[in-house]
């Protein structure tokens, strides 16, 4: 095996990005890793931490949202800050702690794996705040 830390790679080298919104569960991902590789000389101005690595035979950027500033707002700006860093991400996963999302037609629940995909002009990402849909309070849980 070649050792990762001897190895070349640039930043075309890279088609998973794995995008986590904890730091907490930025750990858990450098732990998943096969390969821990080199940090890469910065291509921008971004203010963003990259891990970088092989897992299942995947070059993988691992990155976490900014401190503090989570929502999709800021899951966007770090996926453009990707995109424009790692020209060949083709592949993307947001990993991390959901609430759920319990509907009349898919009861998922915290610790529950969801998998999605693009479909015609809808994406893959779906984001709901039940506080808003139950008109409660930001930490309000409605009862199950």
């Amino acid at each position: 095996m070649t050792n990762p830390n001897t190895t070349a790679f640039v930043h075309a080298d890279y088609t998973l990005a794995w995008i986590c919104a904890l730091p907490l569960e930025l750990a858990a991902a450098e732990a998943m890793l096969d390969e821990r590789h080199r940090t890469l000389p910065s291509k921008t101005t971004t203010q963003a931490t990259y891990l970088l690595g092989k897992i299942a035979g995947h070059n993988a950027v691992v990155t976490c949202l900014p401190s503090g500033i989570y929502g999709i707002t800021s899951a966007a700006v770090v996926v453009s800050q990707i995109l424009s860093t790692f020209p060949n991400v083709r592949y993307g996963l947001v990993v991390g702690i959901g609430g759920g999302v319990p509907s009349n037609t898919a009861d998922i629940r915290l610790g529950d794996v969801v998998v999605s995909k693009p479909i015609g002009t809808f994406g893959a990402w779906f984001n709901t705040t039940l506080a808003k849909q139950y008109a409660m309070g930001p930490f309000s849980i409605p009862a199950c």
